[in-house]
């Protein structure tokens, strides 16, 4: 049974007498931490937006990541569960219809679904979910428990890497229509349409958690919150890199892309 959720996860004895943080000084930490720790920086990602990555490579990516934005929603509707401020609730649902659309379900899923068609993949199988690495789900399901277990200020500081997104849809944009053929505004249509709405869900996310993390123990928690989701990103990508790049160990069981022979896949 999914509970509400504590408004604040409880003072910190490291942090607990220390002096909060100022609006800047809280923006900055939050800053850094995406300048140092967003998955922007991984070499898997530098590999895609410029080109290095061969179609095969690229398919790998695509159905893995369905997993992530599939689960997107189950996170928000987890969060959404634990919430009893129903403005904060209706704020929220926002994000899910983004996701998942309104009754004609034409949301951010569904153009996702149209990269994984350009890529050549079959729908079925991505939807079904059979070919993900191990620690793709691993990664995304911590995420997913995260916000069931957590504070609710730490829930939604979780979402705050939102703050770092439209930077790397516009890099991915640029990147991969200069690098790839297949990469049409059809394929696209996810990232560019995720531009805007990002930002929208930054402006209240961020000032919703500046102006609810009273004491330097909350802000803590929520620095600390957005590190663990940047962390979530980056295992996704070390186990595409480790499956697909190099070595090119693909676990049992995981999708092998056609032709894709050049790497060892461990039996």
């Amino acid at each position: 049974m999914i509970m509400p959720a504590p408004f604040y996860p409880g003072p910190s004895i490291e942090y607990n007498k220390e002096i909060p943080l100022s609006k800047d000084q809280f923006i900055e930490a939050l800053t850094k931490l995406g300048n140092e720790r967003y998955h922007s920086l991984h070499p898997f990602h530098k590999l895609l937006h410029t080109g290095q990555l061969s179609f095969s490579q690229v398919q790998a990516w695509a159905l893995n990541r369905f997993y992530y934005q599939w689960s997107i929603p189950r996170k928000d509707l987890t969060l959404m569960a634990r919430i009893n401020d129903v403005k904060l609730r209706l704020e929220w649902r926002s994000r899910v219809i983004d996701h998942e659309g309104d009754i004609d379900g034409s949301g951010g899923i569904s153009r996702y679904l149209q990269l994984c068609e350009t890529l050549k993949l079959d729908i079925d199988y991505v939807k079904s979910c059979k070919g993900l690495l191990p620690a793709t789900k691993f990664a995304v399901d911590a995420y997913v428990n995260f916000v069931e277990n957590k504070s609710l200020l730490e829930g939604i500081a979780s979402s705050l890497t939102e703050i770092y997104a439209p930077a790397i849809h516009q890099e991915r944009i640029a990147g991969l229509s200069k690098h790839y053929d297949w990469a049409s505004d059809y394929a696209l249509a996810y990232f560019k349409k995720r531009i805007n709405q990002a930002r929208k869900d930054v402006e209240f996310g961020r000032e919703w958690v500046i102006n609810n993390a009273l004491t330097r123990s909350d802000q803590e928690a929520v620095l600390n919150a957005v590190k663990f989701k940047t962390e979530v990103l980056w295992a996704q990508l070390d186990a595409l890199y480790h499956s697909y790049v190099i070595p090119g160990n693909i676990p049992p069981g995981c999708f092998v892309p056609e032709g894709f022979k050049s790497k060892k896949v461990v039996k």
